[in-house]
């Protein structure tokens, strides 16, 4: 299939396959004219590309990670992308801890709006009159 076609089937631009192919993601034959031609496998390819970047790896990553599902069966390969799978899940792991960490910092400061404001609002009522 051309670009066009599998940019349809998938929802991916073909800015962005041509992106996927210039750094080894994936790849495409070309016809006498130069057009890139996918195989139908193409399709699973892409799908998996973008899982792996919606889960936040990025092309170095990926590309690391994709021979363990080109070959399979080689221990070689499979160790160097179960190491690359650990980096980028610590990777992952310091990031949240960074985030839950930023909410919290957050949080204090949202009380202690919340009772300035509070203060605020009580100082500003009227005093009731006795007659």
């Amino acid at each position: 299939m051309r670009i066009g076609e599998l940019s349809q089937r998938t929802g991916v631009s073909p800015r962005s396959l041509r992106y996927y192919e210039e750094q080894g993601l994936l790849t495409s034959s070309r016809s006498g004219a130069g057009q890139r031609h996918y195989s139908d496998a193409a399709v699973q390819r892409v799908s998996l590309i973008r899982q792996l970047f919606d889960a936040g790896m990025s092309s170095r990553v990926i590309v690391t990670v994709l021979p363990c599902v080109d070959v399979p069966g080689d221990l070689g390969v499979a160790e160097e992308t179960f190491a690359a799978m650990k980096r980028e899940r610590d990777r992952i792991d310091a990031g949240i801890a960074h985030l839950i960490e930023t909410r919290d910092a957050l949080d204090v400061l949202i009380r202690a709006n919340s009772r300035h404001r509070a203060e605020l609002s009580t100082a500003s009522e009227p005093v009731a009159q006795s007659t």
